[in-house]
């Protein structure tokens, strides 16, 4: 496919960026259905929230385009191919991981309105209502606003111009490949959906990771892709449902084991299987301290904030503390990588834990130095739950650039959990 002269020819009717409800991640889908079994009336607001401020959206997306896109998402319903492929395929090797209640839910279903203003320079965009619904916003709305920003920086560059750009980074990404071939047992997913350049380029990066590294190459979190290249669809859960299920919690006590009822509603949920923590939310050695002995037999960990080395040594003691052998389990690494860290981390917990990475933004976004005055560098955007049931929701992460929420609320979560100074990351993706 020629991802320039599709671009430079560009019309969005015939060539939407979000084409489907499963153009979404895989753990969306997982969790909204834990959502709708277990919480299905809890009322929440997600909101945009740009840390890369200096990036200002209003002024580089036009409003009716904008608009348009989120529209659009709003028409869209399963297809009967979709429903068949969730229905049928077989996901960690367990079919009807997705159960007929919430299918037929699912087929039935349109994302509910949007609100959408200009502040500052910056897009205002929030959604409202039931859990299960708005929680499947995050994804698309993400894409939507990561790819009009690409478009208007794209629009100013001619036919030449657009191919010489792709080639690059095709040459960049094909070069990363190829440093990662050298890494013993590398086992990689492409994670790379909420802050992508595009659909077509997202497509293209898969692909070239399947035939680049072959069967260290282990799936996408993109639905839809992996639907289409028939691929594994990766994924299990994150910080949404500890955000949501504290800011639901009436007491202290209630709130300090949130995070734990949130992993019992997930292991009923799924009889045994995706059982991965994901430690980070309030946190990572408060929530290990404290956790019940029953999480420690569970597959593995993620690790998405903090120095990821320094989590998963914190993992391991963990691990060797509770009589578990640290060989047998799974650390998973995902914030921010690139090929250099992917293989320091290889190399470090070689033979001790098994590792396996999930590469995002800068497999499916890395323009870096490609265009003029670094046009189309990524940027962090998030788009986060932040109310349930009219009550604010904290997020402290293990790195406090990270952390969101009402200023009195995060000194509450902090005395909670017993988080004590935290070393601060810059958040580049």
């Amino acid at each position: 496919m020629d991802i320039a002269t599709r671009v430079y020819n560009h019309k969005w009717q015939i060539d939407p960026i979000v084409r489907s409800l499963i153009d979404t991640d895989f753990y969306k889908l997982l969790m909204c259905q834990s959502v709708f079994r277990n919480k299905p009336d809890t009322r929440v607001e997600f909101s945009l929230i740009n840390r890369s401020d200096k990036v200002r959206l209003a002024e580089l997306i036009d409003e009716g385009e904008l608009r348009e896109q989120l529209d659009h998402i709003r028409s869209l319903s399963l297809s009967r191919g979709e429903s068949t492929w969730l229905r049928g395929n077989m996901f960690y090797g367990k079919r009807q991981m997705f159960r007929p209640d919430f299918m037929e839910w699912f087929e039935n279903l349109r994302l509910p309105p949007y609100h959408l203003e200009k502040i500052n320079g910056q897009y205002e965009l929030t959604f409202e209502g039931s859990w299960p619904e708005v929680m499947l916003w995050e994804i698309p709305a993400l894409a939507v606003l990561m790819e009009l920003r690409g478009r208007a920086v794209l629009n100013r560059m001619g036919k030449f111009e657009l191919q010489v750009l792709y080639a690059r980074a095709m040459t960049k990404l094909w070069e990363k490949l190829e440093h990662l071939r050298r890494i013993p047992d590398l086992k990689i997913a492409d994670f790379g959906t909420r802050r992508r350049h595009s659909h077509l380029w997202q497509d293209w990066c898969v692909q070239a990771m399947m035939e680049g590294l072959g069967p260290r190459f282990i799936g996408t979190s993109n639905c839809l892709i992996a639907m289409r290249r028939d691929i594994e669809a990766i994924g299990t859960n994150a910080h949404e449902l500890p955000m949501v299920y504290a800011a639901l919690a009436e007491t202290d006590a209630e709130l300090a084991q949130a995070p734990y009822q949130v992993l019992a509603d997930w292991h009923e949920e799924h009889d045994g299987n995706l059982r991965i923590i994901l430690p980070d939310t309030y946190g990572t050695s408060g929530f290990l301290k404290r956790a019940p002995d029953w999480l420690a037999g569970w597959t593995g960990i993620r690790i998405d904030s903090g120095d990821p080395a320094s989590g998963a040594e914190t993992a391991i003691r963990w691990w060797q503390e509770r009589g578990e052998d640290p060989t047998q389990k799974l650390v998973i690494f995902s914030d921010g990588l690139d090929v250099d860290q992917i293989e320091a981390l290889s190399a470090q917990f070689a033979g001790r834990v098994r590792v396996s990475f999930g590469w995002g933004t800068l497999l499916t976004n890395d323009f870096r130095g490609l265009a003029p005055d670094d046009a189309l560098a990524p940027f962090s955007l998030v788009c986060k739950a932040v109310s349930a049931n009219g009550r604010p929701t904290v997020k402290l992460s293990d790195n406090p650039e990270k952390a969101m929420g009402p200023k009195d609320e995060i000194e509450r979560y902090k005395r909670v959990f017993g988080v004590g100074e935290q070393e601060r990351r810059e958040v580049v993706v």
